[in-house]
């Protein structure tokens, strides 16, 4: 997420209905947006890998490419803009499957203007929140066995690997290593990441509770214990 203010951010908009595109891009604009529309799947992927964006509003019903396709082709280079889908779909698989590939949220029409508006302020003073860190606990470093977990540069290291970490695992990491042996509830860990504690984020949680334990199984010593209908645990052995 850049540090530009919220009131000039760039957001890209991919949606293939006519009418509605103009009413979101001419309302994101008189919110003081810098908003780029484009039209189809494929035109929204090529422009945002060309472009610097801030967050990106896709549909999801879309000729030559669909936006759960392009939400995946985004985030196999970038898990740090965040993404709205726009659709019609409600079905629970459908929402499911938005948080598994990526998403930030995820709006079903039909919608007010004023709500999107409130999504996309939330979203994005989130992931600033993120970006600054946690203001109440100020560590960067934490030792976890044998790696050491850089917050402040999102980077996990030992003394063979070092690996770069999204957004979203860094700041999972470091709730995880503040409660190091506690129980780290689901719901401190989906508002302070994701910002709500909806059913179907705490889906996509548990896909990047997945990442990090696969990033740190290297070390037998360190565990994430799944807390059944509680939370997580990491617990590291002496």
């Amino acid at each position: 997420m850049k540090t530009a203010k919220i009131q000039t951010a760039k957001i890209l908009l991919v949606e293939d209905d006519p009418n509605l595109s103009m009413v979101i891009k001419d309302y994101l604009e008189m919110l003081d947006y810098s908003a780029t529309l484009c039209k189809d799947g494929e035109e929204g992927l090529t422009e945002f890998t060309n472009g610097n964006y801030d967050l990106v509003i896709l549909d999801v019903m879309m000729p030559k490419k669909d936006g759960f396709t392009v939400a995946e082709d985004i985030r196999k280079f970038d898990d740090n803009t965040p993404i709205i889908f726009l659709t019609a779909k409600s079905l629970k698989e459908d929402r499911i499957r938005g948080f598994q590939v990526g998403c930030d949220d995820y709006i079903a029409k039909p919608f007010s203007t004023e709500e999107l508006s409130m999504r996309i302020k939330a979203i994005m003073k989130r992931c600033l929140m993120a970006q600054n860190g946690n203001a109440n606990n100020d560590q960067k470093i934490f030792d976890i066995g044998k790696y050491t977990f850089d917050y402040g540069n999102m980077l996990l290291a030992s003394d063979t690997i070092e690996k770069s970490l999204t957004r979203k695992e860094a700041a999972l990491l470091k709730l995880l290593c503040i409660y190091e042996n506690k129980l780290l509830s689901r719901e401190t860990a989906l508002k302070s990441v994701w910002g709500n504690d909806d059913y179907f984020i705490g889906r996509s949680m548990d896909v990047f509770i997945t990442k990090l334990r696969k990033h740190l199984k290297d070390d037998p010593r360190i565990h994430i214990t799944n807390v059944h209908g509680a939370g997580f645990k990491l617990e590291v052995e002496e």
